[in-house]
């Protein structure tokens, strides 16, 4: 990435908290809070300029919006939902939503500030809103359990975060298997040099800014998919603001996937060895080192399914390249295992389309394995998931001293030309 090296995150905090506690008293006092330069966003996305219907909202929330954008427009709450907004300021966006997810659902709000959490609280009183729940805490440490919301939302707040990997990392751990993340935020240009980046955070009021493929590394590090990024508007000065979309990948019931960590080694080559005992996984005989592992694997598109009760693996899938080539960058050979007491759960087709999916948003246009015509029921996942069979290596390599044919599967993304 090329943005500056950001302050320290503890200085950054301070800042933060200190600049928004400020803002947070002006609004409780009726004045009118503007948080980024008057020349920024001429096109009035900054404040409340963005939304519909907040004539039954209390003015002060409205004059307490500090968004870029609208992020409830684009979050699919339905009644029963739980949604987060990680740094919820006044409280617009907890009060827009806590209407859709009424009665039974649930809308949190996630500040920093104390006074802007008091704020929030005092407008959800005027506004006679019951349905939400202020919490102060950092959004890098949300303090939800795993798997609670069905929704995260934001505006413009991520990008004063010092640690943005943790925040989505975070953002990613709270949501429910299939759950979404739709927040507005600014972005930078890319090509600006680290200057230029600089002057438009300063103009703007923002802190580090990403590119919408730094943004895009992120979030798929993070392991969400379905990324799509949608310019709203532009500052004029190297940055604008833009809707960042994204999915956390479903699962089967009581399974959550996540991106593998080095903690999950052991458990990973376990289930590994336990797909190379059967003798018709691969041609692999044991399973190699972590190091090994590692190096040969893309270090995005891997996820690990785990039981939500116990936190075991169950099993895993990743990508590796098949060409260093430029021409084939495009193209992975993928590996999909579940251990044997876990099967027909439905967790290997769960584990396939995450990978699909997190690929396809990484511009991957074809996904491919090698799978021996003995593994009828790995041949018969990679049909339902989509893959065509392209045709059939004969005796192709030996394995345990008898030679064997390899059929050849493969997935053209149909989103990429």
């Amino acid at each position: 990435m090329t943005s500056p090296q950001p302050a320290p995150a503890v200085d950054r905090l301070e800042d933060v908290t200190s600049r928004y506690g400020a803002l947070a008293r002006a609004a409780a006092a009726g004045e009118q809070i503007v948080d980024c330069g008057e020349d920024a966003f001429e096109e009035g996305c900054f404040g409340a300029a963005g939304y519909e219907q907040t004539e039954d909202l209390p003015d002060g929330v409205v004059r307490a919006s500090l968004g870029c954008g609208n992020p409830v427009a684009v979050a699919p709450l339905a009644p029963g939902d739980c949604v987060l907004d990680l740094g919820s300021g006044g409280g617009i966006d907890v009060l827009l939503s806590a209407r859709r997810v009424a009665p039974d659902g649930i809308a949190y709000g996630l500040d920093a500030t104390d006074e802007m959490v008091d704020l929030a609280r005092a407008h959800a009183r005027q506004a006679g809103v019951e349905n939400v729940e202020f919490l102060h805490g950092r959004i890098e440490e949300i303090p939800l359990p795993d798997a609670h919301v069905e929704a995260v939302i934001s505006n413009c707040v991520i990008n004063l975060s010092a640690d943005k990997p943790r925040v989505l990392a975070e953002a990613y751990r709270v949501l429910w298997p299939g759950g979404h993340f739709g927040v507005s935020d600014v972005l930078a240009h890319p090509g600006l040099t680290a200057a230029q980046r600089a002057e438009a955070e300063r103009v703007t009021g923002c802190a580090t800014t990403l590119t919408a493929e730094e943004y895009r590394e992120l979030l798929l590090a993070a392991g969400f998919t379905g990324i799509d990024i949608v310019p709203t508007a532009d500052a004029g000065v190297g940055v604008y603001s833009a809707i960042v979309k994204a999915r956390k990948p479903a699962a089967p019931e009581g399974i959550i996937l996540r991106p593998i960590r080095a903690h999950d080694a052991e458990a990973v080559l376990t289930i590994y060895q336990a797909g190379i005992d059967e003798g018709n996984a691969t041609f692999e005989t044991a399973a190699p080192a972590w190091e090994a592992f590692d190096a040969s694997k893309l270090p995005l598109h891997r996820y690990v399914a785990v039981d939500d009760a116990t936190g075991e693996a169950l099993g895993w899938a990743a990508a590796a390249p098949t060409s260093p080539r430029e021409a084939y960058a495009g193209v992975v050979e993928h590996s999909v295992y579940v251990h044997p007491s876990a099967r027909g759960r439905g967790i290997a087709r769960a584990l396939l389309d995450a990978l699909v999916a997190s690929a396809e948003s990484a511009g991957v246009w074809t996904v491919q394995s090698g799978v021996f015509p003995e593994n009828t029921a790995g041949l018969a996942l990679h049909r339902s998931a989509g893959f065509r069979t392209v045709g059939t290596r004969e005796r192709v390599g030996r394995h345990h001293g008898r030679w064997r044919d390899v059929v050849l599967v493969e997935r053209r993304s149909p989103a990429i030309s």
